[in-house]
């Protein structure tokens, strides 16, 4: 999504679909969901219009896949990511045997001493594949990935989520099952 007015829209919705959707007046139902149309009327009451197509184009575009509209299409949510409090309704799954985590090398050593913790998030957020790592990790300066033993962590019942937009999830990971690549 290269179109600067579809970036604005993203993080906009990001801000209020994740983590302060009281700001403009909206009320995450279980799964995160919101009715598109209460949430077209919230943006444009807080002086930021989004058309129907606007959003359509957003949720089909976006790179990371951050949003989902319902089978019905009236529905949007954020697929993961939330800091408020919100049942997303996910499912336990079992993860791939190794699964992927990228972050700024700064948090490196910190991350080798207490692990993987979700911060503010409800999940810590791992990728399935080395290169989606990386490219997360980029955000935060030069990137460090970890390769998580998901497999061990899942026998000793430790609890795996696979969102929407194939994010893994769990509640956190500690530092023996990580191995820095």
């Amino acid at each position: 999504m290269n179109n600067p007015r579809l970036t604005k829209i993203s993080k906009y919705l990001s801000l209020h679909l994740r983590h302060q959707p009281d700001r403009i007046g909206i009320q995450l139902a279980p799964g995160g969901w919101v009715a598109v149309d209460e949430l077209i009327a919230a943006c444009s009451k807080h002086k930021f219009p989004i058309t129907r197509q606007e959003l359509n184009e957003v949720v089909a575009t976006n790179d990371k896949k951050r949003f989902a509209f319902d089978s019905t299409g009236t529905l949007i949510r954020a697929n993961q990511g939330h800091s408020v409090e919100v049942d997303l309704q996910l499912e336990p799954v079992t993860p791939p045997s190794v699964l992927y985590h990228g972050t700024g090398h700064k948090s490196a050593k910190s991350i080798m001493e207490t692990g993987l913790c979700k911060m503010s998030r409800h999940h810590v957020h791992l990728s399935s594949d080395i290169n989606t790592a990386k490219t997360v990790g980029a955000r935060h300066g030069k990137p460090i990935v970890f390769a998580i033993d998901a497999t061990a962590m899942h026998q000793l019942g430790y609890i795996f989520y696979c969102s929407d937009n194939n994010v893994w999830l769990v509640e956190h990971v500690p530092p023996e099952y990580l191995k820095q690549i």
